[in-house]
């Protein structure tokens, strides 16, 4: 059951650097998923051991947008996310930034030759 709760890691600068400073990685969750669950599937899927889980909900900002032409107002909202920020053991590595890190050591051995 824990295996699947659908876990999408979040790419971005500032976590990649919570995952080399804190050992913090940031998942987008299921919005009905909680610590517990999360913990469990991060545990099982990446065989890590979890120290600790918090919760951040983001709601969804409201758009509108104007048909060209005219004065018909559409509104709508972008979807919120809900991010599970998992703390893992010292030592223990998830492999998510992997894939960039070696494409930059590629990189700088092509440029070397």
């Amino acid at each position: 059951m824990s295996k699947s709760v659908t876990l999408r890691p979040r790419m971005s600068e500032k976590t990649y650097a919570l995952s080399e400073e804190r050992n913090t990685y940031v998942f987008e969750i299921p919005t009905d998923a909680n610590k517990h669950t999360v913990a469990r599937a991060v545990a099982a899927q990446f065989e890590v051991t979890v120290n600790g889980v918090r919760i951040a909900k983001t709601p969804g900002k409201s758009r509108r947008s104007y048909r060209r032409g005219g004065r018909v107002v559409r509104k709508g909202m972008t979807s919120g996310v809900k991010k599970a920020y998992v703390t893992l053991k010292s030592g223990d590595k998830i492999p998510i930034f992997t894939a960039a890190t070696e494409a930059a050591e590629k990189a700088e051995a092509k440029e070397k030759k």
